[in-house]
């Protein structure tokens, strides 16, 4: 892929109207592009970070045998007033009518979606567990959208939610989800804590947000800084384990703003180890037990007995991701962008020197380009005659995590090689090869 043919609307100068380093990035490397106030089309850089997320989510969630399926993002309000929900649910909720006058609503979450599907598909306890999860879009009409991505009014959303026949089990999926969370950000190269937080218009009275250090984050926290040192590598899943796992983190004070209370935080917590900071929700996830199941009538006949199942819900903004990951990543002072390779758009950057009368340089970068498509390393090559200055300042925004620069003394078959930020050295191409497959398998 040649930059010059590539959709990358870069923009000389961070945009006024941004407040915060993901927002002013992802404008000016046109990943973005407001279509109206808290919407967004995602352009080629941004969508093929968003869908590399994505593809992380997924292989988390079916890890830990969650199936997939997909819901639509219309939905009848009639569901929603069985649950109760419909009025409650507040102006946030984008309500609308077909041409029949039918009461509509566009989805801002799918408990009662979810729920109908599995009460007119289900009906012995033998089928339980089920943990379904989908990935779609979601609207909320938030009064005050702003920092780009990270408060919008339309965004792309995986939730999940789990069926279960009693408390026991139900938290055994609950926890399940616990693992797979804490999985899925180190994979994403954030430091996510779980944080016991208020459940919301969703209700129920266990639930977990996922917070990301950030001091543009909007949420509160609370916390024992030994948290970070707790350990979630080797957990099986099984119920014992995935029980001591949450307790070793239950066992440090974490709480959101809407749980702190000042004399427990005091009282739990050395003072040496007291943090009050700002974060970033990345993930939610919530026990409800039966709040669902009992109104819209989702039950399983179990020794004879109608049983109202127990429900779980689990949330994680795909969306937002990519901008908490730049807010934890970017160095907006040296201009430098850090993807963690698992979803950074290029794995490397071709970076020739070429002018109007030496195309040798291009030339070689060509010949990588089909040494990397071979090893399934995703490349793209700076065509442009621009100076090498000036293309490395590119890729360091846009943020491929390696670059190879074809210079005036490039070699035959050593190229100088370097990571977004760090110092050059001359390798071989096969030596390039190795360590970027190598990080990539890590």
């Amino acid at each position: 892929m040649y930059i010059s043919k590539s959709f990358i609307p870069i923009l000389k100068n961070n945009p006024t109207e941004a407040k915060i380093k993901s927002h002013q990035l992802m404008l000016r490397v046109g990943m973005i592009k407001q279509s109206s106030s808290g919407i967004y089309s995602w352009l080629p850089l941004g969508f093929k970070v968003m869908k590399k997320i994505e593809q992380v989510v997924r292989e988390e969630q079916d890890r830990v045998g969650v199936q997939e399926i997909l819901m639509p993002t219309i939905q009848s309000a009639e569901i929603w007033k069985e649950s109760g929900r419909y009025q409650d649910y507040g102006e946030e909720m984008l309500r609308i009518k077909d041409r029949q006058n039918r009461e509509m609503l566009y989805g801002p979450t799918n408990e009662e979606l979810i729920t109908e599907i599995f009460r007119s598909s289900i009906k012995s306890y033998k089928s339980l567990p089920q943990l379904l999860y989908h990935i779609q879009w979601k609207f909320r009409d938030e009064l005050r959208p702003r920092f780009g991505i990270m408060r919008c009014r339309e965004f792309y959303m995986k939730d999940a939610y789990s069926f279960d026949l009693n408390d026991d089990e139900a938290q055994f999926s609950y926890n399940k989800f616990f693992l797979a969370y804490l999985k899925t950000f180190k994979r994403l190269g954030l430091t996510a804590i779980p944080m016991a937080a208020d459940t919301g218009p969703i209700g129920g009275n266990l639930s977990h947000e996922f917070i990301i250090l950030a001091e543009t984050g909007e949420s509160k926290i609370y916390t024992d800084k030994r948290i970070f040192e707790v350990k979630s590598d080797d957990i099986k899943i099984e119920k014992k384990s995935l029980t001591d796992l949450r307790k070793r983190y239950e066992q440090y004070y974490a709480v959101t703003d809407e749980k702190f209370n000042e004399i427990e935080f005091n009282k739990n917590v050395l003072e040496k180890n007291r943090l009050k900071t700002k974060g970033i929700e990345v993930g939610h996830i919530f026990y409800f037990g039966d709040k669902y199941s009992k109104p819209m009538d989702a039950s399983v006949d179990f020794q004879g007995n109608k049983e109202f199942v127990k429900m779980g819900s689990y949330g994680i903004g795909v969306s937002r991701l990519v901008g908490a990951i730049i807010e934890a990543k970017y160095d907006d002072k040296k201009e430098i962008m850090k993807w963690p390779i698992s979803v950074a758009p290029f794995d490397c950057a071709i970076i020739p020197l070429i002018t109007k009368n030496d195309n040798s340089n291009l030339e070689k970068a060509n010949m990588i380009l089909k040494k990397f498509n071979l090893n399934k390393i995703q490349g793209i090559i700076d065509d442009t005659e621009e100076n090498i200055s000036s293309k490395i300042k590119k890729f360091n925004l846009i943020g491929a995590p390696y670059q190879i620069i074809l210079g005036k003394k490039s070699e035959e078959n050593i190229f100088e090689f370097k990571e977004v930020d760090g110092d050059s050295q001359n390798l071989s191409l096969e030596k390039i090869i190795e360590i970027i497959n190598n990080k990539k398998r890590n």
